[in-house]
């Protein structure tokens, strides 16, 4: 029972930590998806600086859920890593270049365009290797006692690709929100027209996921589709329809916050969907979060430094948005 529990706060600390990192780091690679189509270079250096001061607070999400993973379920890491090499050296390699244009193009003259395509590329690339390895993750990965038995291009697959491009409809969406919060003027109009259309587009992409993913392994289509099954699960569906209503509605209304914040909503309900599709596989279809599982006692030595690591970092990030709060309105550089 004990081990049940460590287990149980472990899974709720990793996904905690990987949803933060999807909501926080997802609106600032929206950003950067939107970067070449702002209306002038001046929206461009606002679009920026709306994020240039939080970005790398955003990130220690994921170094958090890849360290829990691979401390409190290793047989998970050790299989996960081996099948997903490429799409996650090429999310490394594209978070990079995005980093050093953060640093770079303020201080560019000539190569400053070359800083934009990096801002650009990188935030784009980054998100379509996260898509493709959700996707890829989802369809499950082929699994021989406690090790990966597959290929090194089994995550290729239409499937994984589709949930890539979706994803960064679901960033840029994101971060349009977020730039209507955070900005005023031209580019806060420009915003609410691109939000709307993505919000078309990303129902759609998600319609099709949703739609797409119980044929991918017959567990999950019992799951949603079986009775009482079907009918207990509902709300999950009816709450993303009014989430998008309230976020349509907001951009009528030309609000400021509240369309961030019913974004946001899409992703937890989107988030919630994929746990219960999976749950208990930590590796699907084949090994579960308790097979999976490091000794009680290393998950009991780690979970200490966690009781002091989560809240440290919940409360620098909050104070580190506390100080850049309010609009961004001028071309400030970053320092």
């Amino acid at each position: 029972m004990e081990g049940s529990l460590l287990t149980l706060a472990w899974v709720a600390i990793i996904g905690f930590a990987v949803f933060m990192y999807v909501l926080m780091d997802g609106f600032d690679l929206g950003i950067g998806i939107l970067y070449p189509f702002a209306p002038s270079e001046e929206a461009r250096d606002v679009m920026m600086n709306s994020v240039a001061p939080v970005w790398d607070f955003n990130e220690t999400w994921l170094i958090l859920g890849g360290a829990g993973l691979f401390a409190a379920f290793p047989i998970a890491y050790a299989v996960v890593l081996p099948a997903m090499y490429l799409p996650l050296l090429l999310m490394l390699i594209a978070l990079i270049f995005r980093g050093v244009a953060f640093e770079f193009r303020f201080k560019a003259r000539t190569s400053r365009h070359l800083w934009n395509k990096a801002f650009f590329l990188g935030s784009l690339l980054a998100t379509f290797a996260q898509g493709v390895v959700l996707g890829s993750f989802i369809q499950g990965i082929e699994v021989q006692g406690r090790a990966f038995a597959g290929g090194m291009l089994d995550w290729l697959t239409p499937f994984s690709l589709f949930c890539g491009v979706a994803l960064i409809g679901g960033y840029a969406l994101l971060g349009s929100t977020w730039l209507i919060w955070r900005t005023i003027g031209r580019l806060q109009d420009w915003c609410y027209q691109t939000a709307r259309r993505l919000l078309v587009v990303v129902l759609l992409l998600v319609a099709v996921v949703s739609l797409w993913t119980p044929f991918l392994e017959p567990t999950i289509a019992q799951r949603w589709f079986s009775m009482p099954n079907i009918l207990l699960l509902s709300p999950v569906p009816l709450m993303v329809a009014v989430l998008a209503f309230g976020l349509w509605r907001s951009l009528d209304e030309g609000r400021d916050v509240l369309p961030f914040v019913f974004a946001m909503g899409l992703f937890a309900l989107s988030y919630l969907g994929l746990a219960i599709s999976l749950w208990p596989m930590l590796v699907p279809p084949r090994i579960t979060v308790w097979q999976a599982a490091a000794p009680p006692e290393t998950q009991v030595f780690l979970l200490v430094g966690m009781a002091f690591l989560i809240p440290t970092i919940l409360i620098y990030t909050a104070y580190s948005y506390w100080v850049f709060r309010g609009k961004v309105t001028g071309a400030i550089g970053y320092h």
